[in-house]
């Protein structure tokens, strides 16, 4: 296994996924969003009501696409190139599910907590809400606002595991990307 596996996580258009791309440019094993393809696939499946929010909170069965994302997230966590690598960067975290799943008063049993507990990080990336570069798009629905109470339900579910979550300053995603390498493990 990856002697580091390191999270960078964060609400809707933080700059998650343009700082992903810059380390793998650098050369860094990365993770991407798990996800925009189980959304996509949802509503190529025609399984997505219409979705104005949150996939999880538009899709027929939330249970399932939860699940869905969490066994995925756990396959990315288990992946045997993590076994060639020393460090590895995942775009979100198992959490992350749960930290959804609290935001939208969504139940869940064991699986999910036991699924945090055994898969473990060594460090914790949280991107802030950032109004200046905020977007949405077609796979990214939620407003600012629910990206801010998102932020507070990431800090709050990875500190419920013990995760001290390094919040990245805002900056060019140069900057952003040598910040998390210069603060990594």
């Amino acid at each position: 296994m990856a002697k580091h596996k390191i999270v960078i996580t964060g609400g809707p258009s933080t700059g998650k996924t343009s700082i992903i791309k810059k380390l793998e440019e650098e050369g860094f094993f990365c993770f991407p969003e798990f996800i925009r393809s189980i959304t996509q696939e949802a509503k190529d499946n025609d399984e997505a009501i219409q979705i104005v929010s949150n996939p999880i909170v538009s899709v027929s069965n939330p249970y399932d696409f939860n699940i869905q994302l969490l066994n995925g997230r756990i396959d990315q966590y288990n992946d045997p190139i993590a076994d060639t690598i020393d460090l590895a960067f995942y775009d979100r975290g198992i959490p992350d599910v749960l930290a959804y799943m609290n935001l939208f008063n969504q139940e869940y049993d064991e699986t999910f907590v036991k699924a945090c507990t055994d898969h473990t990080y060594n460090q914790i990336f949280l991107l802030p809400p950032w109004k200046e570069i905020y977007t949405s798009d077609e796979q990214r629905y939620e407003s600012f606002e629910e990206a801010q109470q998102i932020h507070h339900h990431l800090l709050e579910t990875y500190s419920k595991f013990g995760y001290n979550c390094i919040e990245v300053p805002f900056g060019n995603v140069k900057e952003r990307s040598t910040f998390i390498l210069q603060h990594v493990i």
